[in-house]
């Protein structure tokens, strides 16, 4: 029983010591979008998927990469 103690105490130290070692000093500094920006937003939530995550704007996710129809096959 005192080894799973001291293992678990040992595992949550060495996670809080990595937590607090990179954790990033920086404060989050966030504020309303431009008005350009809002309204694309607001765009893209109209619009059907894959649409809806702003795909091709500069608001958008840059990691979703589409893929159309006339590609797929021979």
């Amino acid at each position: 029983m005192l080894k799973s103690i001291t293992a678990i105490t040992i595992a949550a130290v060495l996670a809080a010591a990595f937590v607090a070692f990179t954790a990033s000093d920086n404060d989050l500094a966030a504020g309303p979008l431009a008005k350009p920006d809002e309204a694309t937003l607001k765009d893209c939530v109209q619009r059907p998927w894959p649409y809806l995550n702003c795909v091709g704007t500069h608001v958008g996710n840059p990691h979703i990469r589409l893929v159309t129809t006339d590609r797929l096959g021979g």
